[in-house]
């Protein structure tokens, strides 16, 4: 289900809405299809699939969603050749050679409606685990970018509820020690944190205008290599990571987790979806049972929560 994770902790007075009050105003802002000249759609879609037509759905006191965006993309190149015809003719046509900034946002305008249609689009969705609970927000996004406008959906959708809707505060989860700080002594040391193993995937940058960077690929890391690119000054952005033998995931430099996936022996006992039966509850309980107990040891591993107003150790 979640293949990256970014961490939002929320305020502790936030009450979750029922399910009845945050249905209709999902709907409102349910997915539409782009238009013909339209860039960008975003909206609210089923995360159970297209069969249901609930937009949240409530797994064991954990509130799922997610949200679909579609994008027409226009190269760049085409609507710089268009433009620059136009602008050819222009000249031509009115004898000046200076084309005023006014007229050349026109043309690009009017080129962009004209592709457009003709754009092939592409459709992306995430999915969001609210856990009321331990207050945290979850994100499958691999960029705080990506995240940061899945949650001002939902945030949009929360303050459309009858009589305000919820106080949805959010920040950022950050730790004691910075990631790239923690993956460094691990790297150095060869000792992973408790219930943590390092894998075979890193990669090593340097901290200046060239950004010199050495990746491994399914090489062991356990080798003086490594920590001399460290002793230089090569900071690690991103390293691959098994928690407790249950999930693998890469660690980033900003603390986001990627390419998470949910091991074999996760899966050991679990019952296949009958017939007719789509697994979403399943997926989502085993999900949530496990980034549950991960995140906390995740966390710990990285000096622990920040308070508001600190800053990370280098």
């Amino acid at each position: 289900m979640f293949k990256s994770a970014c961490f939002f902790r929320i305020s502790p007075d936030f009450v979750l809405p029922p399910l009845e009050a945050l249905q209709p105003v999902l709907h409102k802002a349910r997915f539409v299809p782009a238009g013909p000249t339209q860039p960008e759609s975003t909206g609210w879609v089923p995360p159970r699939g297209n069969k249901s037509k609930a937009l949240a759905e409530m797994v064991g006191g954990h509130l799922m969603m997610k949200l679909c965006t579609e994008k027409r993309a226009v190269p760049s190149s085409a609507v710089k050749s268009a433009v620059d015809e136009r602008i050819e003719k222009y000249k031509q046509e009115t004898g000046n050679e200076r084309v005023p900034a006014k007229v050349k946002k026109e043309f690009k305008e009017e080129v962009l409606l004209d592709l457009l249609p003709r754009a092939f689009s592409k459709r992306s969705t995430t999915l969001i685990w609210l856990d009321p609970a331990n207050r945290m927000l979850v994100v499958d996004a691999g960029s705080l970018a990506a995240a940061d406008r899945v949650v001002s959906s939902l945030l949009a959708a929360l303050l459309e509820i009858p009589g305000g809707g919820p106080a949805l505060d959010l920040e950022l989860v950050q730790t004691q020690e910075s990631p790239s700080a923690a993956m460094a002594h691990w790297l150095s040391t060869r000792e992973a944190p408790w219930r943590f193993t390092v894998d075979r995937d890193c990669e090593l940058k340097a901290p200046d205008e060239q950004k010199a960077t050495v990746r491994y690929s399914r090489h062991t890391l356990e080798i003086d290599e490594v920590a001399q690119h460290i002793t230089a000054g090569k900071v690690p952005t991103q390293l691959a990571l098994t928690w407790n033998d249950r999930v693998s995931f890469v660690l980033t430099e900003a603390g986001q987790v990627r390419k998470l996936k949910l091991l074999d022996v996760v899966m050991e006992g679990v019952d296949k979806p009958g017939k007719g039966e789509d697994g979403f509850d399943a997926d989502a309980a085993i999900l949530t049972g496990e980034l549950s107990a991960l995140i906390p040891d995740l966390l710990e591993a990285l000096g622990g929560e920040m308070v508001a107003g600190e800053s990370a150790t280098a």
